[in-house]
Parts: structure tokens; sequence; C-alpha cells
């Protein structure tokens, strides 16, 4: 068993989803976006649970089709009737304000202010998430309720914001392992207070890193949190070399919520990421399913487009965009729930497991079944069922013949990797079966 196991082993589920449910309800006040102080923020925070990196990418860097926009920050806004009263206050939640709004502070006609408001008269106590990066303007979001208590002939509105020139932050966790060929974790965090997109992926993939960190391991990995899109594709201009060393990937997003899990499979549908995933999802215990690769979606479409198609895939629970609190302010603190959470490290830190025991075996003693019983290797009185270990050994035996790895066996077999890999070390063990030495 080798130093992540243990820790997968050790993994305390009610103890890891207080935790992880604790580090999204400091994070969820932070008004983040694309850029600006409150990504920073969000980055410094993660600091002090993982020793991150923070890159700042000059407005105006070109990154292949795109350009680093200007640097978006914000202070206060509001919507104020003739009382003064403000009927939307953006101190009371973020999402009021469509992000990468420009500055305003004036007294706007009702009808012309209709034009910036946006709601959602399906859900009227509930305010919608926009907004408008690549174009400029400004607008509200708010509960229709409100909006639809709006009577007098104007209002006064105010956007205290700036948009000038600056940087985007994203931040870097690079572990180094036996081999240089990576596995990359990528988590957008510039959405603001939405708590299952994303902050529930910034916080498992923050666990999983520190999981990682004090363990021995095969691959390297790279934990990445960007900023959605435009973070992916300047990672990817700025790192065209690197991203040539990753050998598996996860994008992980909305993993919070009480929805089965989905997986996205990456552009090629046969990466060893997306049988690993199919594989721990079958084993897993919830309910799940396999998405084909599509290329609308979160970043995986970066890593996947064509130029460079990573094997990467995501992790979802509920789709985004399919369950009516994606993208509102209903995609609370109260929708994701810790326990949810510990399970979807649980099964990312199963991936991980899988990746970094896969190998190849050889029989040492290929010629029809060696006996096992005198070895200590098999039960000890025959004629009732074999157990699921004994049927482990026998399908390691059988299928190591340097070719199949043990995920093959584990998918042949239908048993879980966890136990052919039990099986795997135990024969190594009492000397019947020898690791295959790849040649270059």
């Amino acid at each position: 068993m080798n130093s992540f196991e243990k820790e997968l082993d050790a993994l305390d589920l009610s103890k890891a989803g207080a935790q992880l449910f604790e580090l999204a309800r400091e994070l969820y006040p932070i008004c983040r976006s694309i850029t600006g102080d409150g990504i920073r923020e969000t980055l410094r925070t993660l600091g002090r649970q993982i020793p991150l990196e923070i890159h700042e990418v000059r407005s105006g860097t070109k990154v292949f089709d795109w350009e680093v926009p200007k640097e978006w920050n914000i202070r206060d806004a509001y919507i104020k009737d003739s009382s003064g009263r403000r009927i939307v206050d953006f101190q009371k939640h973020n999402l009021h304000v469509v992000n990468y709004s420009a500055p305003i502070h004036a007294e706007v006609p009702l009808e012309e202010l209709q034009k910036h408001l946006h709601s959602l008269p399906k859900h009227p106590d509930w305010i919608p998430y926009r907004t408008s990066y690549y174009q400029e303007s400004w607008g509200f979001c708010l509960t229709d309720r409100v909006r639809q208590s709006l009577t007098e002939s104007k209002y006064e509105v105010c956007i205290d914001s700036t948009l000038a020139e600056g940087n985007l932050s994203y931040g870097e966790l690079y572990l180094e392992g036996r081999s240089s060929d990576e596995v990359l974790i990528s988590v957008h965090a510039c959405h603001p207070s939405l708590a299952n997109d994303n902050l529930s992926g910034v916080v498992v993939a923050t666990a999983l890193a520190n999981l990682l960190q004090g363990c021995d391991r095969r691959y390297s990995y790279r934990f990445l949190f960007i900023p959605g899109t435009i973070g992916a594709i300047t990672w990817l201009a700025l790192n065209k070399e690197t991203a040539g060393r990753v050998r598996h990937g996860l994008v992980l997003t909305c993993i919070g919520d009480a929805g089965g899990f989905h997986y996205k499979k990456s552009r090629r549908e046969v990466a060893q990421i997306d049988r690993v995933m199919a594989h721990v999802l079958r084993h897993c215990g919830e309910p799940f399913e396999v998405l084909d690769f599509s290329p609308y979606g979160y970043d995986e479409r970066q890593y996947c487009s064509p130029g460079f198609d990573l094997p990467v895939g995501c992790l979802m629970r509920s789709v985004w965009g399919t369950f009516p609190e994606y993208h509102t302010s209903a995609d609370n603190l109260d929708f994701i729930r810790p326990q949810q959470l510990a399970r979807s490290l649980r099964l990312c830190s199963a991936a991980v497991g899988v990746l970094e025991a896969d190998r190849r075996y050889v029989n040492q003693n290929p010629f029809c079944e060696p006996q096992l019983g005198r070895r200590g290797l098999y039960r000890s009185t025959g004629g009732e069922s074999i157990s699921e270990q004994m049927n482990a050994r026998l399908w390691v035996l059988n299928l190591s013949d340097g070719k199949n790895s043990l995920l093959d066996i584990a998918e042949r077999s239908g048993l879980p990797f966890r136990s052919i890999l039990d099986a795997a070390q135990v024969l190594e063990g009492g000397g019947l079966l020898a690791e295959r030495v790849a040649t270059s």
C-alpha cells in the first residue's frame, strides 16, 4: 500500500465534509470576477491552505485569438428611489450587479433602466447571475418581485467600479512526482457568490492537493485555480510545452449538490482518464452517468481543443445549466452539502489512486495455475463459492501477461480496482508476479 492509499483509507468523510464546507463558507461572500481584487483575495485565502503560486498576466496580452481584458474592480452599487432608499443594493448581494459593469452614476428614467435589468419571472425571489466581460455595458440583477414593484418615473443609479489596465490573476500549484508526466486538476475560481458553481470545485481541488502533498507520487500534479475560459486560454498560451506533459486531467465543477455524478469524457473519449472515471464511478455506490464529449461546457473545451487535444474530462454532480439554481442566488450555501463535497473528494481521490497504482505485471508461473494453497494464498477447505479476494487473485494471475494493466483486469473482471491491486500486491509478495519494466 502506497502513502496515498493510506491517506485515502484514513479519510474521515464527516470531518472532511465539515472542513470543505467551512472553506466554502469563508470564500462565499467574495465578489470574484475573471480579473480584479476578488479573485486575488480568493487565491490568497487558498494560499493559506496550500502553497499556491499566484501569477499575474498584463491586460492586452495576446493569448491565441484572445486578449487578456482590462481589470475590473467594484466598490459599491445601488438603485435608489426618490426617498433615497436602496431598492437594489450590491452590499447585500454581489449578484445584484452585472459582473464587469462599467461605472455609472446618473438619474435614469424607468423605461431606460428596464433595458439594463435582469430578473427571473419563473423564480421571482431569486437573483440571476449575469456577466458582460467582453462588451462594455452596465446592468443590475434583482428579484422579479422587486422589479415589478418599480413604479417611479426615474431612479438614481450608481455603479462605483473601475475598468482599467491591470492584470489577470490565477493560482498554480505544482507537486513534483517521480515522473515528469503530469496530472492536471483545473477549476474555475471566478464566479462571485455561487456555491456549487464553482466553490464546490475549488474546495475539493484544494483538499485533494492537500492529500497529495505529503505523499510519494508516481506522477507530477498541477493544480490550476483560474478564471473561466480566458484563464485556461491564457495558461495554455503561456505554457504550451508544459501542456504537452499532461497525461491525464480533470476539470471539477458543480460537485457539491445532492445530484448524482456526471462525468463528461475527454475529446479522445477512450483516454485512460475516461476509463478510470468510468471505473471508479461504477464502484462508488452513487447514481452516475457518463456523458460523451461535446465542445461546450467548462474549461475542458479549451484543453480539448484540436491543437492540444489533452486527455481532460469534466466531473460534475448536477450538470451545469440543467438545475434551476444554476447561475442564481439560489446556488447558495444551503444548496451544497458537506457530505456531498466529501464524497466528491473521495471519488477524485479514488481516481488518483487508480492512476498512481495502475501498472502491468507478468505471471512468473504462467503454465497452469500455481498451487496457491501451499503458499497460504488459497482457502484451506474447498466446496463453497470463492470470495471476491480469491476471485481477484485468479483474475490477476490469468491476465498478467505483460500486456494487460491492473485497470484492464479490473474492467474485464468487473471487480473494484482496489481488489485487483490488493491481489497483485499479495501475489507479487509471494513471488508469483513481477512488474513489467517498460522499455523505451
